[in-house]
């Protein structure tokens, strides 16, 4: 899908130079000459980033970029601010008020490609990021499986939930149902690390869902060296006296207090080494089946897939 940048700048001249050079790169170009007319423009095109010129007459660069932040429409979308000059206030000024970038005018048309290009492959990569985790999200997690079973790769799928999650949500609220979130992210890329190396894949499908994808050859060691990580840091998840007893008790819907143990984590796991997939969906399947039966075990456990055989192991 083509990107669409706004360029907002009260100069015929400026504006028309900057649309036709980004135009041969390929950019959808809309062009806007004061702020109100920017903001309109942004509103009805959404556009992916806004080239924004600081001196405008009734309202600047800088009121036009709080604006856009401001409004949910357009908060997320990626600004770089054209100036004359190159004074370090109007930079930190523009940055303040929400840009990304900033370049100085007159333009160079190579740095100018280059400053929207990079903006834009920041921007896509943020949005790729569970912002809970920082880990890959979606997409990238879709995009990485899709990449290997296109090429034939082999390829582990491990799929990993936490046990009892929304019981310790229940009990200690929201803020602490995130860090514990984020304890599982960090356990689960440190052993990743460690075991496998830069060429792991660690992702976030969200909640408290997360996904690795390795070498077949190393996904039961790693499912191990995840639980046994993740068990022995666990009880510092909780408060002193939670430790002590060695559960939680939180009220059911009947009122009644309900016993629960610590926090344990379920991983199922798909290989390439019995079986080829056609579609990443199929091994995210495979893998989900297998976490499920992973669940059926008391504590932290892992389910490997083997030619349709589920073998479990503490």
């Amino acid at each position: 899908m083509t990107d669409k940048i706004l360029v907002v700048d009260d100069d015929p001249d400026i504006a028309r130079f900057v649309e036709l050079n980004l135009r041969t790169h390929g950019y959808e170009t809309h062009v806007a000459s004061d702020g109100e007319q920017a903001l309109e423009s942004a509103f009805e095109v959404r556009p992916d980033l806004v080239l924004l010129d600081v001196t405008m007459p009734k309202m600047d660069g800088f009121e036009v970029a709080q604006r856009l932040r401001a409004d949910p429409r357009t908060s997320n979308v990626s600004i770089i601010m054209l100036t004359a000059r190159a004074l370090s206030v109007d930079k930190v000024l523009g940055l303040t008020a929400g840009a990304d970038d900033y370049v100085i005018k007159p333009c160079d048309p190579v740095e100018l490609v280059a400053r929207v290009k990079g903006t834009l492959r920041r921007a896509q990569e943020m949005r790729a990021l569970s912002p809970l985790t920082g880990l890959p999200g979606n997409m990238r997690i879709q995009e990485e499986l899709h990449a290997l079973v296109s090429e034939g790769a082999s390829f582990a799928l491990l799929y990993a939930d936490l046990d009892n999650f929304k019981a310790y949500n229940d009990h200690y609220g929201f803020l602490r149902g995130d860090e514990a979130i984020r304890f599982a992210a960090r356990c689960l890329q440190e052993q990743a690390m460690q075991m496998v190396g830069e060429e792991v894949f660690v992702g976030h499908v969200g909640g408290d869902d997360f996904v690795v994808i390795c070498p077949p050859a190393q996904a039961e060691d790693l499912s191990r060296a995840i639980i046994a990580a993740f068990d022995q840091k666990t009880p510092s998840l909780y408060d002193e006296a939670d430790r002590e007893k060695g559960y939680i008790e939180v009220e059911n819907r009947r009122g009644q207090a309900e016993r629960f143990p610590f926090l344990s984590i379920s991983i199922g796991v798909a290989t390439t080494d019995r079986r080829r997939f056609t579609h990443h969906g199929e091994a995210v399947a495979v893998a989900t089946e297998l976490k499920e039966y992973a669940k059926r075990e008391q504590g932290s456990s892992y389910a490997i897939d083997r030619r349709g055989v589920a073998e479990t192991g503490p």
